[in-house]
């Protein structure tokens, strides 16, 4: 792990260490129960015990790690941070059809174009931005705060959404940005809730 850290220089330790750790935990290297250990993780990255404390900090806010320990949500965790996002970022999409500048309309149409031809990693970055800048919409900083707050579970959906290519992901991504654009408030808010509740539905799939 050392190698990641080093060729990210531009980086913050604490950042590189946070997404090291968020990871493992997401991909089931540390599944549910296992007790973190700072001076372990900090020997194993090559990083004082500081940037690793800030990092379980991080995933202690975003609900990852409970007394040192990872956390494993149930489905039924799941579905109520599912439905917390429908609200909100249906809000938050209305938000942006009333609100969003031209040059953010242009930055959200070209996340759902990387969508359309990039790779997984082009792809799960425009998928992050899309939602920020709809998310980002709002001007509302409390909601804002709680999506921040639910960013790694979040995460943990949208890689598994683009890695086995839900379908019609993209196509949905597209007719949101429709909506935005055209500045019907209520077409992109239903369709957002409509977009989550297929993602949710999937992983769950999956999950099972």
């Amino acid at each position: 792990m050392n190698s990641v850290l080093e060729s990210n220089r531009s980086r913050p330790a604490s950042h590189q260490s946070y997404e090291i750790l968020r990871d493992r935990i997401l991909n089931g290297e540390l599944p549910g129960g296992t007790k973190i250990v700072e001076e372990k993780i900090a020997a194993e990255l090559g990083v004082s015990r500081t940037p690793i404390r800030e990092s379980i900090r991080k995933l202690e806010h975003e609900g990852l790690i409970e007394n040192k320990k990872v956390v494993k949500p149930s489905e039924k965790d799941l579905r109520n941070m599912f439905q917390v996002r429908m609200l909100l970022e249906g809000y938050s999409a209305q938000c942006a059809a009333s609100y969003l500048k031209e040059n953010e309309l242009q930055s959200l149409h070209q996340c759902v174009e990387i969508g359309k031809t990039g790779t997984v990693e082009e792809i799960m970055e425009a998928n992050e931005r899309f939602h920020e800048i709809i998310v980002e919409a709002s001007n509302n900083p409390v909601m804002i705060d709680i999506i921040d707050r639910m960013s790694s579970i979040i995460y943990l959906f949208r890689k598994t959404v683009v890695f086995y290519n839900r379908p019609h992901l993209i196509d949905e991504h597209e007719q949101i940005y429709q909506a935005i654009k055209a500045r019907n408030g209520e077409k992109a808010e239903m369709l957002m809730k409509t977009h989550l509740q297929a993602d949710l539905e999937f992983c769950l799939h999956l999950l099972r």
